[in-house]
């Protein structure tokens, strides 16, 4: 099977997406195309989880740290996460609604701090899957790497999703709004 087959196949919606998913264990692909770390991002971001840090906001507080630039809070992660998993539930993990899909857990293995200038890439893997009480358990590995491919930070999100319910067309339109912006 060609990889344009494969994805073709993987993009049809299943009629059982637990099975599916359960085949899917193991899947892997990078992100085709880097996130490239800003000066005012990492401001911006700081700012809105209410990160104080100095090295966040004004260079000389981090070239005292010896970082040559500003470097972003452990959680800017979010943002490079957001663009890699949309593809998951869009082409690989399909036949979830994104508005029945709840986020319980991630854990985070910081390698080095991400800096302004840095070009982040991503590679996403479909760690694990098992239903528990109703619902299906999915957990992601993501591995972002810098330009010089060092490994930044490793993460592993835990999501619960259900199918079959009624979804109210309200919240997924809501739901949909808030994931495009996340990942733009």
């Amino acid at each position: 099977m060609t990889d344009l087959q494969e994805n073709q196949a993987a993009a049809e919606v299943p009629t059982d997406p637990a099975a599916h998913a359960v085949q899917m264990v193991g899947h892997h692909y990078r992100v085709e195309d880097f996130y490239e770390v800003g000066r005012e991002k990492v401001r911006e971001f700081a700012r809105a989880v209410q990160d104080a840090h100095p090295a966040h906001y004004d260079e000389s507080a981090a070239k005292g740290l010896g970082y040559d630039g500003l470097i972003a809070p452990i959680t800017f992660v979010a943002i490079v996460g957001a663009i890699a998993q949309r593809r998951l539930f869009e082409e690989i993990v399909t036949g979830y609604d994104l508005s029945q899909i709840l986020q319980t857990d991630q854990r985070l293995v910081l390698h080095k701090p991400m800096q302004v200038g840095d070009r982040l890439f991503c590679d996403v893997f479909l760690d694990s899957f098992r239903q528990a009480a109703g619902s299906d358990i999915i957990v992601t590995k993501n591995i972002i790497t810098d330009q010089n491919d060092e490994a930044v930070v490793t993460t592993w999100t835990t999501l619960v999703a259900r199918t079959g319910g009624e979804v109210d067309e309200n919240i997924a339109h809501a739901v949909k709004d808030v994931m495009m912006h996340v990942a733009s």
